[in-house]
C-alpha cells in the first residue's frame, strides 16, 4: 500500500524541478522597434558668420576745455548740446583783481618810461653812461612783459571753444571758483559728425582676422578690412556702416588684447559721445558645409552629429567646427555634402539606433540663413 505513495511524490518532485526550470530561463527580450526621425542632407551655403564685439563711441575730435588762470565763473555763455565754433566764447571769468593788475603793471611802465625818455638827452651830452641808459631800458622792457603778461589773463578770462563741435556737460556754474588745475574740464567739446569706435580683439582672434584677411603688409590687410555693422544700445542696427581705419598692431600686455579703431559716419546725429554699442565684424564663407545647432551635442568637450548609415542606424560622427553664425555651425571635417543628418530628436538616440528617416528639405527645417554681407 505505501508503493504507489513513493511514486506519486517522485512524480510530483520532478514536476516542482521543470517548472522551476522554466520560470528561471532568460526571456528573449522584443526586437526594437525602429523609430521615425527628420534627417536632411548637408547642404554647401554661401554664408557670413558674425563676431561680436563691445565698442565705445567718441566723437572724432573731443576736446577738453580748462581755465588758464584761476577765477569764479562770472556767467556761463553755452548750453549743453549747443553747437558752438572754434573760437566761440563759453565762459566769462570774473577779471576785477586782474583788472586792478594791470593798472598797476601800466603804471610802473609808465614810469620806466619816463625814466629812459629822462636819460637819453643825458647820454647824448656824455653827462651820464650808457649803461644806466640801457639798464633803465631793460627795466622798461620787464614792465612791458608784465603788462602784457597781465593783459594775456585777462584774455583768458574769456574761455572760448578750441574747435567747432558741440558742447557737452558742464559741471561748474556760475559762482564757482576754477583754475588750470580743477579736477574737471569746465566742459568738452566733441566733434560728431564722425564717430570713432574703439574695440579690442584677443590675441587669438587678431591673429585668425589677420589670416582671413587679403594683403600683403598690414597697411594692405586694413585697407581691405570689411564694413562693420554697429548695434546700438537698444538692439538697433545703426543705419551706417562703419571701416576699421586703424589698428595698434601691439599686444596689450596687462590685457592680451590688441586695440581697433572703426569710424562711422553720422549725419542725423543719433550717435553720441560717450554711447555703448556692438560691433559686428563679418567673415564672409563659400560654399561651406553648414549643420544646425541643434542638431549636435557635445562629448567630453567634443561636437557630434548623428548621421544615417547602414540599414538606417544612426552614427555618433565627430565633426570639426570653422565659425558659427546664429543658428548654424560651418563644419571644418567630419561630413560632407549630402550626408544624411538627424534634425531633431536627438536626444531619444545613441549609436547604432535604427530608426525610419524621414527626409525633408534642409531649409524647412531651420530659420533663412543671413545673407551676404553686402
Amino acid at each position: 500500500m505505501k508503493k504507489p505513495i513513493k511514486i506519486n511524490m517522485f512524480a510530483m518532485g520532478v514536476l516542482m524541478l521543470f517548472l522551476s526550470s522554466c520560470k528561471d530561463a532568460p526571456q528573449q527580450p522584443p526586437q526594437q522597434q525602429a523609430m521615425p526621425f527628420t534627417v536632411s542632407a548637408v547642404p554647401t551655403k554661401d554664408i557670413t558668420a558674425y563676431k561680436t564685439y563691445p565698442t565705445t563711441l567718441q566723437g572724432s575730435i573731443d576736446s577738453e576745455v580748462r581755465a588758464k588762470v584761476s577765477g569764479y565763473i562770472q556767467s556761463v555763455l553755452v548750453d549743453e548740446g549747443q553747437k558752438v565754433r572754434k573760437g566761440q566764447p563759453l565762459f566769462k571769468l570774473e577779471t576785477q583783481s586782474l583788472s586792478q593788475d594791470a593798472d598797476a603793471a601800466k603804471a610802473t611802465v609808465n614810469a620806466a618810461q619816463v625814466e629812459v625818455d629822462k636819460l637819453i638827452p643825458l647820454v647824448e651830452k656824455n653827462i651820464i653812461s650808457p649803461v644806466q641808459l640801457e639798464t633803465a631800458k631793460a627795466k622798461l622792457a620787464q614792465a612791458k612783459s608784465s603788462y602784457n603778461s597781465v593783459l594775456a589773463n585777462i584774455g583768458y578770462a574769456t574761455v572760448t571753444s578750441p574747435v567747432d563741435g558741440y558742447v557737452g556737460s558742464i559741471p561748474y556754474r556760475e559762482g564757482s571758483l576754477v583754475s588750470a588745475t580743477s579736477p574737471k574740464p569746465l566742459t568738452t567739446v566733441a566733434r560728431i559728425d564722425k564717430m570713432f569706435a574703439f574695440f579690442a580683439m584677443s590675441e587669438t582672434e587678431y591673429l585668425n582676422f589677420l589670416e582671413k584677411t587679403p594683403g600683403k603688409s598690414l597697411q594692405d590687410k586694413i585697407n581691405n578690412f570689411p564694413k562693420v555693422a554697429l548695434i546700438l544700445a537698444n538692439g538697433q542696427t545703426y543705419d551706417q556702416q562703419g571701416t576699421i581705419e586703424t589698428v595698434t598692431g601691439q599686444i596689450d600686455t596687462n590685457t592680451g588684447t590688441v586695440s581697433f579703431r572703426a569710424a562711422f559716419a553720422n549725419p542725423n546725429m543719433l550717435l553720441a559721445n560717450g554711447s555703448s554699442g556692438t560691433l559686428e565684424i563679418p567673415t564672409n564663407y563659400k560654399n561651406a558645409l553648414v549643420v544646425p545647432q541643434a542638431a549636435t551635442f557635445d562629448q567630453q568637450g567634443q561636437t557630434y552629429v548623428y548621421t544615417v548609415g547602414e540599414n538606417n542606424t544612426t552614427v555618433a560622427t565627430l565633426i570639426t567646427i570653422k565659425d558659427k553664425t546664429d543658428n548654424l555651425y560651418i563644419v571644418d571635417s567630419g561630413v560632407n555634402g549630402g550626408d544624411l543628418v538627424v534634425m531633431k530628436g536627438i536626444g531619444k538616440l545613441r549609436n547604432n539606433t535604427p530608426i525610419q528617416p524621414q527626409e525633408v528639405a534642409f531649409d524647412s527645417v531651420v530659420k533663412p540663413l543671413t545673407p551676404l554681407f553686402q
